[in-house]
């Protein structure tokens, strides 16, 4: 029996689910939904707080913002509500209505920005509006999800070193390329520690973090408007690039076969089934991370109408073919991966009383 006395003291490191059953090939899937945020956002929520205070930036009176499409914007609710802070989140369209109804029920204010910034569409939006607050009032800090290393470093302390330990045979790891914190924290503690292990990454189509042109994108998690600023390609060994069709009918395979998982597990999951079957690599151990579980997205990606708008009824096709890569769009595996650009300003650049070591 568990008992603690803080919400975030409860995480489920260790469960793993074997795909095959559903996809007929070898695929473990790491569930990181099984906590009191509901997603794997709250080791890095955890981490930079729990960092923030131990420098001083944050304290009795202090309010919490941060720019978020979802998840890390709950984890901050619960944490923030544990701790007797204020919390405001800074959202945009694309986040699910029961993950704003989540954050406000914790106590968080939630900030919808409507407009898209003219460059950095609406992640720059939501950027552009943490700094004004944090302008505003001195008591408003920015944890800062994009430069802040308890980020990739909460899952180079615990998500890679959980995977290590179930799996000493490990041959690919398959992660979400979001702020890209998830996927650097992996990279690191593999190339460090198992360098044998190939990393690699799953974006959405759409997204540039790795020099793709951009284009709209309806499922949060997965993908960015501009350039992820801690991400270091000389730490990966490939890239897989998903439709977001491919993410819905990936979403109801699983579905079909017991899973209700959320957006990027989909995308995540059709990524490294293209990648096993394109490298036909049969006998290999692999491993991919489902970051949350599917109930936020009952009203988006698993709700029909919502699909067939968005989707067409290709998207609606029986749930079978979802589990051949070969009857889906082609996402791109790219070996070489392009230089690293310089790093966005406007990510990059913290605002007072951000935090930024």
């Amino acid at each position: 029996m568990s008992i603690i006395k803080d919400p975030h003291l409860f995480n489920e490191q260790s469960l793993f689910v074997d795909l095959e059953g559903v996809l007929g090939r070898r695929l473990y899937l790491k569930i990181e939904g099984f906590n009191f945020a509901g997603s794997i956002k709250l080791k890095p929520a955890r981490e930079m707080v729990e960092r923030a205070e131990r420098e001083g930036l944050i304290g009795p009176g202090s309010t919490l913002v941060e720019s978020s499409s979802g998840n890390l914007g709950v984890a901050l609710s619960m944490i923030a509500a544990s701790k007797g802070y204020r919390f405001v989140c800074v959202v945009d369209p694309r986040c699910n209505p029961t993950t704003r109804q989540l954050m406000e029920s914790l106590g968080a204010q939630v900030d919808l920005v409507t407009e898209p910034d003219p460059v950095d569409g609406f992640l720059g939006a939501r950027l552009n509006h943490v700094q004004e607050l944090c302008a505003s009032d001195e008591r408003y800090v920015w944890l800062n999800q994009y430069v802040n290393p308890g980020n990739w470093g909460a899952h180079y302390r615990w998500t890679a070193p959980e995977i290590a330990a179930e799996f000493p045979d490990l041959d690919v790891l398959f992660v979400g390329a979001g702020t890209t914190g998830t996927l650097m924290g992996c990279a690191r503690y593999f190339r460090e520690h198992r360098p044998d292990v190939r990393i690699v990454a799953v974006d959405a189509v759409g997204s540039v973090s790795f020099g793709c042109p951009p284009a709209p994108r309806l499922i949060p998690g997965l993908g960015m408007s501009v350039r992820p600023p801690q991400l270091d390609e000389s730490l990966l060994d490939d890239v897989v690039f998903v439709e977001e069709l491919d993410t819905v009918r990936a979403c109801h395979r699983l579905a079909a076969g017991g899973l209700l998982v959320g957006g990027s597990t989909g995308t995540v999951v059709h990524g490294a089934m293209t990648w096993l079957a394109d490298h036909q690599a049969q006998d290999v151990t692999a491993v991919t991370i489902s970051p949350d579980l599917g109930r936020p997205y009952l009203d988006t990606i698993y709700q029909p109408d919502w699909v067939l708008d968005h989707f067409g009824a290709e998207a609606l096709a029986s749930a079978g073919q979802a589990a051949d890569p070969g009857l889906q769009s082609d996402p791109t595996s790219r070996p070489q991966l392009p230089a690293a650009a310089a790093l966005t300003d406007s990510v990059a650049t913290v605002s007072v009383r951000s935090f930024s070591q």
